[in-house]
């Protein structure tokens, strides 16, 4: 069997590395955007949540954090509800940069799903999900 999903998504994330290059006025690693697009969407979250997000492997994710939070873009408080969680908001500065990131990412997916039509676009979506479901279950 020739191997055809698997490399098309690695492929897709790569472009979207590459993407995020070329806006050199960001200075964000691909990571990086995701999670100060996540904090613009989502307003605060947790590590676990963040985690939960993207699967990053948690030294990878403590690592990502340790980057935006010497930037000044991000703050991790202790969760007032569980002192064995952190909170993660957006600082001012993250919150001008993450409005940003989350405009050129906004940007692509809409000229992908007006390019490849609502129907691709949401089974394209399933099938992403489920990759994930299904690696997560074997860890």
């Amino acid at each position: 069997m020739t191997l055809r999903l698997v490399p098309a998504l690695h492929r897709a994330t790569h472009a979207i590395a590459l993407l995020l290059d070329r806006a050199p006025e960001l200075g964000v690693t691909q990571a990086e955007a995701h999670v100060l697009s996540h904090l613009a969407d989502q307003g605060v979250a947790t590590v676990a949540e963040i985690h939960q997000a993207f699967g990053h492997k948690r030294s990878t994710l403590t690592s990502i954090l340790d980057r935006l939070e010497a930037r000044e873009l991000i703050t991790r408080e202790v969760s007032a509800e569980d002192r064995r969680s952190f909170v993660v908001a957006l600082t001012r500065q993250g919150r001008s940069l993450a409005a940003k990131v989350s405009a050129h990412l906004e940007a692509l997916e809409t000229d992908v799903r007006r390019h490849v039509g609502k129907a691709d676009a949401d089974a394209f979506e399933r099938v992403a999900r489920a990759i994930a479901e299904m690696t997560e279950r074997e860890t």
